[in-house]
């Protein structure tokens, strides 16, 4: 049996992009929902909109260059070393990415092996990688939806934690139903932040299981 944590879960979060994902878990911390406390955001990308989250909310944010390691024999690994040594400094416990468009390396995945998450706009293990609205349509799913995983050396292809799904529609184009997956994505990842905070996540294999959980309703089904 997991044991619940009596500290706070110190978090780090990865981004490249707008930061929504990051701006639900800032907002479920400041609400009270989640028992954590993000203590570094980190980018790849100086202009980053996460970035400037982070500012807004007076959290410690960082921008780690990726051009000086270019041309090294082992450049994504040299600079998943920096990455290492910046979450180290900051104590970090858990690193959730969150639109973070790099591959991360062994470096990062067996330093923080099941205590780095990752959100994906799919039912994995359908559909890993890009594009997937488009590509749940061209298939015609009747569903699509979203996954947050633990991070492994495969892309997408970590242990399943908690997933969402949503109907596709007749008149879905990749942008539509983007977006309404988007929204639950914005309610998952918290409740996951806050699962591994409770200690309540337990590993075994390719599983995860919610130690003390409940069934939540009935399967999506439609459209009929």
């Amino acid at each position: 049996m997991s044991i619940k944590r009596t500290d706070v879960l110190r978090v780090a979060v990865l981004a490249s992009g707008r930061g929504s994902n990051l701006q639900a878990v800032i907002d479920a911390i400041e609400a009270g929902t989640v028992q954590a406390k993000i203590v570094a955001v980190i980018s790849n990308k100086k202009d980053s909109p996460a970035l400037e989250r982070a500012r807004l909310h007076g959290l410690p944010c960082f921008f780690v260059d990726p051009k000086p390691h270019v041309g090294q024999p082992d450049s994504r690994e040299s600079y998943d070393r920096e990455l290492l040594s910046l979450l180290r400094q900051h104590e970090v416990e858990l690193v959730l990415l969150a639109g973070y468009m790099k591959i991360v390396t062994r470096v990062l995945v067996e330093a923080f092996a099941n205590r780095m998450m990752n959100i994906h706009p799919s039912l994995l293990p359908s559909f890993p990688g890009l594009d997937v609205q488009q590509k749940a349509i061209e298939w015609g799913c009747k569903l699509a939806g979203c996954t947050v995983h633990f991070v492994t050396e495969g892309v997408d292809e970590g242990p399943i934690i908690l997933q969402a799904a949503v109907p596709i529609l007749d008149d879905d184009t990749a942008g539509t139903l983007a977006a309404r997956i988007l929204v639950q994505e914005h309610k998952i990842y918290p409740r996951a932040v806050q699962l591994f905070a409770e200690g309540r996540l337990r590993v075994e294999g390719r599983r995860v299981f919610v130690e003390q959980g409940k069934p939540v309703g009935e399967a999506v089904i439609g459209p009929s």
